[in-house]
């Protein structure tokens, strides 16, 4: 079934949303109407978009539609340049269990519990100086100390690889040249990084030896691209959310609210990811929810709506920082699953736990409508924040 059979006009995807902590209306009207839908994508690409929960947990976990097939040449594809051969994100079994079972020790609860003291003195040092805007002033720097961290990247390279990340980031029409730039800037400088002498005990070190070169080269950028971004952008996604409930932000500044349970429901609540999820392709024929995706076709998923499913949350399209059971899969699902979530959820309950208690009294300076998005990435987040101090 197409857009066009239920009397929707096909968009192009993904779609524009008018309210910046809402999925676009097009998300609930295809659960409804045509829960696999045909798209045409911003690149003009078609792929089979898929809204419903228990169809896109399908898609995140059934082998039979490919991550390394959307790599391959002449793929459909969200982005204005094919995706990286070498990325473990591009990359089916089993040459992604080994890399991914490589990395994993960097990457446990255990791992990401060492960042949080650090990561609660630099949110702390941000706080002090009062930021008039949250995104420059504080989820930024404050996500990408963690990448720059993990990466031993020193601190005067630190605004070349801001800009690196975010132009790598640009979506469907953007400047294919622009991207690719980003791309092997960032590649060129990751490769210098790595040949250097080393302490031996950051990230790096210890995964030389395990990893041929290139693998570490693409094992390191795909870190810097996807975890710096996603994770400044959901700290100022969810302090827009936050500051646009004020009982809620209320309550959660008391400690009436647990941190964790907040932190689960703000990743659930706003939609960070433009296309809500990374394209597969069918590797042979699959049936989804009653249609058939044809082997070479690709197939979107889409957290962004399946996150907002009626079926699996009660009153989807509130936000509830006590929410229980509460089974996101902002982080995906499967083999693919995210492989930094740890350090993500300890990150974002640094960013807002701190928050919370040094400036219970916050407020956004301008009505949350007029917030500026930046809807030309893969990655969308306001521009800028511009907050009160109470």
């Amino acid at each position: 079934m197409t857009i066009d059979d239920v009397g929707v006009e096909r968009p192009a995807f993904p779609p524009p949303m008018k309210d910046p902590l809402e999925p676009a209306p097009l998300f609930g009207e295809l659960r409804e109407r045509c829960p696999v839908a045909r798209v045409r994508l911003a690149t003009g690409d078609e792929a089979w978009l898929v809204t419903g929960y228990e169809d896109n947990r399908q898609v995140f976990a059934d082998p039979r539609l490919s991550r390394a097939a959307a790599a391959a040449a002449g793929a459909p594809r969200a982005r204005a340049i094919p995706l990286e051969r070498n990325a473990i994100t591009t990359m089916d079994p089993p040459e992604h269990t080994r890399l991914r079972r490589a990395v994993l020790p960097w990457f446990t609860p255990a791992a990401a519990e060492r960042f949080r003291p650090r990561l609660t003195a630099v949110a702390r040092s941000l706080l002090d100086r009062v930021p008039e805007d949250l995104v420059n002033g504080y989820a930024q720097p404050l996500a990408l100390r963690v990448i720059t961290e993990l990466l031993d990247i020193p601190e005067a390279d630190r605004d070349r690889f801001d800009a690196w990340t975010d132009d790598y980031l640009g979506l469907g029409a953007a400047d294919p040249q622009r991207i690719a730039a980003a791309r092997d800037a960032l590649t060129e400088y990751l490769t210098g990084l790595i040949k250097q002498e080393r302490a031996g005990d950051d990230f790096l070190s210890g995964l030389t030896g395990v990893l041929t070169g290139e693998e570490l080269v693409a094992m390191a950028v795909t870190l810097a691209v996807a975890g710096y971004q996603t994770t400044a952008n959901e700290i100022a996604a969810s302090i827009v959310a936050l500051l646009s409930h004020p009982e809620q932000w209320r309550r959660l500044c008391e400690g009436e609210v647990p941190m964790a349970t907040a932190v689960e429901e703000l990743l659930r609540f706003t939609p960070i990811a433009a296309s809500g999820g990374t394209i597969r392709v069918a590797v042979e024929d699959v049936p989804i929810n009653g249609t058939t995706i044809k082997a070479g076709e690709g197939v979107l998923p889409s957290t962004t709506s399946a996150n907002r499913d009626a079926r699996v949350f009660t009153d989807p399209d509130a936000l509830d920082l006590e929410r229980k059971p509460n089974p996101h899969i902002a982080f995906g699902h499967g083999t693919h699953r995210c492989l930094g979530a740890h350090l993500a959820r300890v990150v974002l309950q640094v960013a807002v736990g701190e928050l919370a208690m040094y400036c219970p009294g916050l407020a956004l300076a301008v009505p949350v409508e007029e917030l500026p998005w930046e809807t030309g990435r893969m990655i969308r987040g306001p521009r800028c924040l511009p907050v009160r101090w109470g």
